[in-house]
């Protein structure tokens, strides 16, 4: 499938909730960043996610922090040239970010920062710090 019908049968709540894994997350907001400015893609990412899992009658699996965090991570990933890779391309040179466990996320949070209801909520800053 590619990723333009991924997105429609993301955004049309059609594609079965076994194929929308964590890569496939990731690919269609790799999508949306690639169609539109990152405060776009956000924006249009997260109305999609939660009315996809709204769909399924799993609302409370949306997650603002990870959604957010991965937008953010992808997006920079995204910039320069490797704005024109392929997804395979891209998905090649960014494992860390198809990995669902371990999580490129554990750089950046505490777990219990990523488990509190707070951060379901809204999307929490980056309390982990990074050693250079």
């Amino acid at each position: 499938m590619t990723t333009d019908e991924l997105i429609a049968r993301f955004e049309d709540c059609t594609l079965p909730a076994d194929r929308f894994d964590h890569g496939a997350h990731v690919q269609v907001a790799w999508g949306y960043l690639r169609r539109h400015a990152m405060p776009q893609a956000l924006q249009r990412f997260t109305e999609s996610l939660q009315r996809f899992a709204a769909h399924l009658g799993a609302s409370d699996k949306y997650h603002a922090t990870i959604t957010g965090a991965y937008v953010f991570l992808i997006n920079e990933r995204l910039d320069g040239e490797a704005r024109d890779l392929s997804w395979e391309d891209f998905a090649a040179r960014h494992p860390e970010l198809l990995s669902w466990t371990p999580s490129i996320l554990e750089r950046y949070y505490h777990p219990e920062t990523l488990k509190s209801d707070r951060a379901k909520r809204t999307f929490v800053m980056p309390d982990r710090v990074q050693s250079a």
